[in-house]
């Protein structure tokens, strides 16, 4: 029998599981069988687990559909994110929009906040960070702006903005950010974690981070 890791013909079988014949290498001295069944090891696993997360699906699921263990699923979605790198806008004197939502993390108990950035004429998200709404978590990303020489960065009230965007290209005034809204609206109908009235919230920030990822950039 060849040996599907070091490719000689050095194997023989070895005793069954679960019914199955498996096999072990004299070579490299591991053991395998010829075909699995766990629905983990599909080529397409991955891609499907990306669009079900795009399309609305829970964690759980997506493990019915895909019939895998959701700590499966769980680490296949931080494996995904961490292979999506932000994508890199240069462009400059664009006009930006700002907004925060919040989610939980835990339990219902536990509040945490999006705040993320649009280019408002391609809607395309620049950047995000998940915490509080504190000067120090928000200020990163105005940064990251402002290294673009924005001609405009739109917010709501938020009494942090005015402190960190320089007053001659920061505007807010009650219909501002409505396309960021609007994309608020669109997140929390296709990401389950984020709906408002639902049983669903993140088990930690890194699996709500990695969704995000997966769902902006992926």
């Amino acid at each position: 029998m060849k040996c599907k890791y070091c490719k000689s013909l050095n194997a023989i079988k070895k005793g069954k599981r679960n019914g199955i014949q498996r096999y072990r290498c004299h070579c490299c001295k591991k053991y395998f069988q010829q075909g699995y069944k766990y629905s983990a090891y599909e080529n397409s696993t991955n891609s499907m687990i990306t669009n079900l997360l795009k399309e609305g699906c829970g964690i759980r699921s997506i493990s019915r559909i895909l019939k895998i263990s959701k700590n499966t699923v769980l680490s296949r979605m931080l494996k995904i994110s961490k292979q999506i790198k932000t994508p890199y806008f240069n462009k400059l004197g664009c006009k930006f929009e700002v907004d925060e939502l919040w989610s939980f993390i835990g339990n219902k108990e536990s509040v945490t906040w999006i705040t993320y950035a649009i280019e408002r004429q391609t809607k395309m998200v620049i950047d995000f960070i998940v915490g509080r709404k504190t000067s120090e978590n928000i200020k990163p990303l105005i940064n990251k702006l402002l290294l673009l020489d924005p001609q405009r960065i739109y917010t709501d009230r938020l009494n942090i903005y005015p402190s960190i965007i320089p007053r001659a290209i920061h505007k807010r005034f009650q219909y501002c950010t409505n396309k960021i809204e609007r994309h608020n609206l669109t997140l929390r109908t296709h990401i389950k974690r984020l709906s408002r009235k639902t049983i669903c919230f993140s088990r930690n920030k890194i699996y709500l981070e990695a969704h995000l990822r997966i769902y902006f950039w992926g």
